[in-house]
């Protein structure tokens, strides 16, 4: 039995699988227009979720085919994955903001073993041991795909910020959000809340604004980029801007809808702040970010966290560590290589 939800007002959603996840699945959001429903993203990339996805357009009275558009909040897999399967079932268009529009083409167009060269020199100019290094700069590496193996497909319009999309019978206004990717946008529906809650409208949030997770915030991965980038900064200035918004209710992608947008924004305000002074008071004695990474708080302990996820774990430590830097209240210890960084 497909699991769905009626929102009201012509917004509906229902769970697409994120295989070997422990998220669980990706909330997709079927929205009513005068021509034909549009999703606001698809799922992952994989036949038990499309499965899911189709059986879960049929119990929402439509089907594949009948798609007019597909919205794409961010480009990760288990949002964009299944967008291209959908394009081709229907003829749907599918939007994307620029930013992630270029990452797409990036992965689609780099070569595997430029991007396992690119990790583990990214890596080890980070402090991971020779251990960790190794199976990136193995022969076999070389033979695996340039993201997660996927080939995502070519979006056809842009989501520009602060314009409404060509969605006829809505007003559906992209809010762009980057931190936990630089083109990530959340879709405020300029619309009254049917259920009449207090507030400006809905806010389809993707993973930038989730009820009980915080959103991972790491560095916008790009091989030839030289520009030094703050996604922390970024996604904090954003989650401002979404605050005062004070949309009536969220639904984000991840977990379940929530109301009272500002209060999740200073919980995640808070939490951030309390996580750069947490990591100050690490870098009394100067720290490489892997060494950061091992001393910081996560939901397991570093030993049992795996190989891929500490990739992910460094890439959140570089990402406050840029934040600090910014701020002044850290520095990178002169001649150190790896880099070292140390508390002002």
């Amino acid at each position: 039995m497909a699991r769905t939800a009626d929102h009201g007002g012509g917004v509906r959603s229902l769970r697409v699988p994120i295989p070997d996840n422990p998220l669980g699945y990706t909330l997709v959001y079927v929205v009513d227009t005068d021509r034909g429903p549009v999703l606001v993203d698809t799922g992952w990339d994989d036949p038990a979720s499309w499965d899911a996805l189709t059986e879960g357009l049929a119990a929402c009275g439509t089907s594949a085919a009948e798609i007019h558009g597909v919205v794409v909040t961010h480009h990760h897999p288990d949002h964009h994955g299944l967008s291209g399967r959908v394009r081709e079932t229907s003829g749907a268009w599918i939007a994307l903001h620029a930013a992630d529009t270029a990452i797409v083409r990036r992965t689609r167009e780099t070569r595997p073993e430029r991007w396992s060269t690119y990790m583990a020199d990214k890596l080890a100019a980070a402090g991971a041991p020779e251990e960790h290094l190794a199976p990136l700069r193995a022969p076999r590496a070389r033979g695996r795909g340039s993201l997660p193996g996927l080939s995502p497909a070519l979006p056809d319009r842009e989501i520009v910020p602060g314009e409404l999309l060509d969605l006829p019978g809505r007003r559906l206004r992209a809010v762009w959000t980057p931190g936990h990717t630089p083109g990530h946008v959340c879709l405020h529906l300029e619309e009254e809340h049917p259920a009449g809650l207090p507030g400006h409208g809905r806010l389809f949030s993707g993973d930038h604004l989730l009820p009980k997770i915080t959103p991972h915030i790491g560095l916008y991965e790009d091989p030839d980029e030289v520009t030094v980038t703050d996604p922390l900064g970024d996604y904090l200035d954003s989650l401002e801007r979404v605050g005062r918004l004070a949309p009536a209710e969220v639904l984000p992608a991840h977990q379940h809808t929530f109301t009272d947008a500002p209060g999740r924004v200073r919980q995640l305000l808070a939490h951030h702040e309390d996580r750069l002074t947490g990591l100050l008071a690490l870098l009394t004695a100067p720290l490489t970010p892997w060494r950061l990474a091992e001393r910081m708080e996560w939901n397991r302990p570093w030993e049992q966290i795996s190989y891929g996820s500490r990739h992910i774990a460094v890439a959140e430590a570089e990402a406050h560590l840029r934040r600090l830097v910014k701020l002044g209240r850290a520095e990178a210890v002169a001649g150190s290589d790896p880099v070292a960084y140390v508390a002002v």
